[in-house]
């Protein structure tokens, strides 16, 4: 059995996992996102006494905590006890082009040269958390982050989500083509 959990899966398998669970939510009248559990954590904390954006029933959003929790345990099982250690297929032109701005790709899902620990450059930790923060400027700007939009706004037919993800789609293509090859060289 662990042998089968270590291998990739294929792409429809994940989908219609995403898929269920956001018929289940919607069922139950529910929307997915990671971004909003900041919030419900900033209200647990009583930061709603002083900011009326966090002063709502956080206990509402319970569910979501214990998705957020169960990712970061998954994660973290995936990581230790699931670890394959067979390099990552990625296309061979990826490869060139991460070579083209100057990353060498060593196999693993984040390259060494950038998060390794022997990486930890101020220029490296400058870009780290420039980065942070533009994400999570972005999430709180566009109401929402990434799989909130894609995956369940989307799902509810939301237009508003449509143009958030249209968004990120055009920021991370700037970004990758454009912007992070220019960062690399400095």
């Amino acid at each position: 059995m662990l042998d089968l959990l270590k291998q990739p899966w294929p792409w429809y398998i994940s989908g219609a996992a995403i898929a269920a669970i956001m018929v289940l939510l919607l069922y139950f009248g529910k929307s997915f996102g990671f971004s909003s559990n900041l919030r419900t954590i900033c209200s647990m904390v009583g930061t709603g006494k002083k900011v009326s954006f966090f002063d709502f029933d956080w206990r509402a959003q319970k569910w979501n905590l214990l998705f957020l929790v169960g990712s970061v345990l998954g994660g973290l099982i995936a990581a230790t006890l699931l670890k394959n250690d067979a390099p990552l297929k990625l296309a061979s032109a990826t490869v060139a082009d991460l070579k083209a701005i100057g990353v060498k790709f060593d196999g693993q899902l984040n390259p060494a040269q950038l998060f390794g620990a022997h990486s930890l450059s101020f220029k490296n930790i400058v870009i780290l958390l420039s980065g942070g923060l533009l994400v999570g400027f972005g999430s709180r700007y566009a109401g929402g982050c990434t799989s909130g939009h894609a995956i369940s706004g989307l799902s509810n037919l939301q237009f508003p989500s449509l143009l958030a993800v249209i968004g990120f789609f055009a920021g991370g293509l700037i970004m990758t083509h454009f912007l992070l090859p220019l960062i690399l060289s400095i």
